[in-house]
């Protein structure tokens, strides 16, 4: 049913701040600025990690989904660069998030770690990602307790108020904010502001309530969702100020430039799972999100003479096909090398695979015509009972949050549903 919704309260100015020792922010956009019209997750003693990469533009599903079941199928195109992994890794298939109509196809990138439903339409509100669950959870345990990482801009990532966080793009200023310690006088400077910061929180949070009784029913719910994301970033300051005297760790490598052609494909992807590898490694974090942009550009691979985005809608033209393998070719041949440089690093009786769960698919099914259904879906690592493809309906899907549940479970999360969950097994 429709609803109405009624001015009745004076205007605000979409100027409106809060305001403590100087520092100001804005509030969100509220219907009255309008015109009047650390702890360790019980388990193993080796600490269990969570990795997941999303590439937004589909994966080919002929040349990845193998036509039998179990674990006597043959190697598909993509899978046969995988096979030195096939032990440690399962391929999924007739699964998916409910209800993702919505905006437009490409709106399912929103909601791929969260199983919001209907992304896009007018009212949608995301819910909190998995990854985020699991970083709550975890809480001061590492020094960074996650990371969201994207080829572009925005990560796979959103708060519990529905807030998407900023995707760090940068391997060389990832590098150095895990493992280039900093000077007195930087760490000296990185505390003040964390007090700062405290105290400017506190006051804000003040103001805000008092504001809270002017507003309607409407307002008054986003700025508690303004509110809550204040309070997620106060935890935040706390967690971080304890880490600040510990010494980071030192690892043996070097920060290498940056690639900023994003053309590019191959070598920057690789270049940021090999921070994403430093990362889990030394402990810096458990918890990390990678979404890989594609593009509405020419990629920088041979033989490619279409643009990226065009190729996805390719209408079964085999040309385009044939082309678009060519990319995707490049990305599972990162995710072979980044999978065998976490098998090689050991850890007490297993591998750093061993204790990563992975997962690595795309929000479309069927990026041609945007399909949100039958999501190509490939886990690796975590200890699971591997080798072997499972099928479920391709109708009717099994709901992709049952996975997660698992995932989460993993991790140390005492959870039995999320999202569109129906069943933990």
């Amino acid at each position: 049913m429709h609803s109405f919704h009624f001015c009745t309260k004076a205007q605000l100015s979409r100027r409106t701040m809060l305001r403590g020792l100087g520092v100001a922010l804005a509030l969100p956009l509220l219907d009255a600025m309008r015109p009047a019209f650390a702890k360790e997750p019980a388990g193993s003693k080796t600490p269990q990690r969570f990795v997941a990469m999303c590439t937004t533009l589909g994966i080919h599903q002929p040349f990845l989904i193998p036509a039998a079941t179990g674990s006597n199928y043959d190697m598909t195109p993509y899978l046969s660069l995988l096979k030195d992994q096939r032990d440690k890794m399962t391929v999924f298939s007739g699964i998916s998030h409910q209800d993702q109509n919505g905006g437009n196809g490409h709106t399912t990138e929103n909601t791929w770690l969260t199983a919001a439903t209907h992304p896009g339409l007018i009212g949608f509100r995301n819910t909190i990602s998995l990854d985020q669950v699991m970083a709550a959870k975890l809480g001061p345990t590492t020094r960074v307790p996650y990371l969201a990482l994207s080829t572009g801009g925005d990560s796979m990532s959103w708060t519990s108020s529905g807030v998407q966080i900023p995707g760090d793009n940068s391997p060389t200023k990832l590098f150095a904010r895990l493992f280039i310690q900093g000077t007195p006088a930087e760490i000296a400077t990185q505390r003040r502001g964390m007090e700062r910061g405290h105290s400017v929180l506190d006051t804000i949070n003040a103001q805000a309530k008092r504001l809270n009784g002017n507003l309607g029913a409407r307002d008054q719910e986003k700025l508690d969702q303004y509110l809550t994301s204040v309070r997620e970033l106060e935890s935040d300051l706390t967690q971080s100020a304890g880490w600040l005297d510990r010494p980071k760790p030192t690892v043996i490598a070097t920060p290498a430039k940056d690639i900023t052609d994003r053309n590019t494909v191959g070598p920057r992807i690789r270049q940021m799972c090999e921070i994403i590898k430093l990362a889990l490694q030394t402990d810096s974090t458990r918890v990390i999100t990678y979404r890989i942009n594609g593009l509405s550009t020419v990629p920088a691979i041979e033989g490619v003479t279409l643009n990226w985005h065009e190729l996805s809608h390719h209408g079964q033209d085999p040309n385009k096909i044939a082309e678009l393998r060519l990319i995707e070719e490049v990305e599972f041949t990162e995710l072979a090398i980044f999978l065998a440089s976490l098998r090689a690093i050991k850890e007490d009786n297993s591998t750093l695979l061993d204790n990563t769960s992975i997962i690595y698919g795309s929000n479309l099914g069927n990026a041609s015509n945007h399909d949100w259904k039958n999501l190509p879906l490939v886990l690796a690592g975590g200890g699971f009972k591997h080798g072997s493809h499972l099928a479920f309906d391709a109708k009717n899907n099994l709901p992709l949050s049952n996975l997660f549940v698992q995932l989460l479970q993993k991790m140390g999360v005492e959870i039995d549903a999320f999202g569109t969950s129906t069943s933990t097994s």
